[in-house]
């Protein structure tokens, strides 16, 4: 027993695996084995780079010890602003790296405002999630641009890219990222930081740690990855609306959290919130196939959000009496 505690404390992504496991034979049971058919498989990955993308940038920067609510928003004005640039004659790819370089901005300035201010990075993005939302609205006129189809290469993004139809080019684009992010996270240097500033920040100060910094570059990679996830998802659609992405920053934190990721900062996982994400996708999406009322969705995310945190904190809690007796 003491050693499934002590895996559970090392691999916080573990319960999250399990519950993701059970969820599926849950609906692929209640679908009459039409869950996993190749058809609904597809739906499930044609959707979940997109969240998953979100959930990365948001997980790196709570390990960092930071939220930001404005990935939402940001995940709407990238593609709103590459469109605009589009249609206005801008090749695809400086329009691209235009629209990335704004999200960075948003991200530099929401992570120099948190420190240079001191205050809870909760307020700074609520209100950059406002703005970036009304900016939004603002750059696209009250008119959402056409791109005629063909006109831009978006089969490099969303195109399938296997015989059978099943595996589109985002899962390929998000699976690089994710594994880069990881990468950084556990073998590097800027890696330790990340985790040492969300762990706690006077000892990383006392270690020469630049906190400050490290925070900012998290932000604005958050930022960067909300908007290449909003383009994704607006090519796949071919639909540039400044509605979209609404409620994705409290998907993406849900994501985290459910895939063991601390609220306090310092601990959790790139994998973690990738499971978390697909967890959400794969509710959301076996609901429908289980013919239960979808208006049962947010609960059921909110419910496992709770139960998320309530199972980690315990585990810990445990984790650290098992360390008292064993100091005995």
């Amino acid at each position: 027993m003491k050693r499934l505690f002590k895996l559970a404390l090392q691999k916080p992504e573990l319960a999250s695996t399990l519950l993701l496991v059970l969820l599926v034979l849950m609906f692929q049971i209640r679908s009459g084995a039409v869950f996993l058919s190749i058809d609904n498989v597809r739906g499930v990955l044609g959707l979940l780079p997109e969240t998953a993308l979100v959930a990365v940038g948001v997980t790196l920067l709570m390990i960092c010890g930071e939220f930001d609510l404005s990935v939402g928003s940001v995940f709407a004005l990238m593609p709103m602003t590459m469109a605009v640039l589009v249609v206005a004659g801008v090749p695809f790819w400086l329009a691209v790296f235009l629209g990335l370089a704004l999200c960075a901005a948003i991200g530099f300035i929401n992570g120099w405002i948190t420190i240079r201010f001191d205050i809870p990075s909760f307020i700074t993005t609520l209100g950059m999630m406002f703005m970036a939302r009304s900016m939004t609205v603002v750059v696209s006129g009250g008119f959402p641009p056409r791109i005629k189809p063909g006109s831009v290469p978006s089969w490099i993004f969303t195109g399938f890219v296997d015989g059978g139809g099943l595996i589109r080019a985002s899962v390929l684009w998000f699976l690089a990222i994710a594994v880069l992010v990881s990468l950084l996270l556990a073998k590097t240097n800027f890696g330790n930081w990340v985790r040492a500033t969300g762990g706690f920040l006077p000892a990383a100060a006392a270690m020469g740690i630049p906190s400050g910094k490290v925070k900012i570059a998290c932000f604005m990679i958050c930022s960067v990855l909300a908007g290449f996830a909003g383009m994704i998802e607006s090519l796949r659609l071919n639909s540039f609306l400044p509605s979209l992405g609404e409620g994705m920053e409290l998907q993406a934190v849900a994501a985290a959290v459910i895939g063991g990721t601390s609220l306090s900062g310092g601990i959790g996982s790139i994998i973690g919130g990738l499971i978390g994400a697909t967890l959400i996708r794969v509710i959301d999406n076996g609901m429908v196939m289980s013919q239960i009322d979808s208006n049962w969705f947010k609960f059921a995310i909110g419910a496992l959000t709770i139960f998320a945190v309530v199972g980690n904190a315990w585990l810990r809690r445990r984790g650290r009496a098992m360390q008292v007796e064993t100091d005995k």
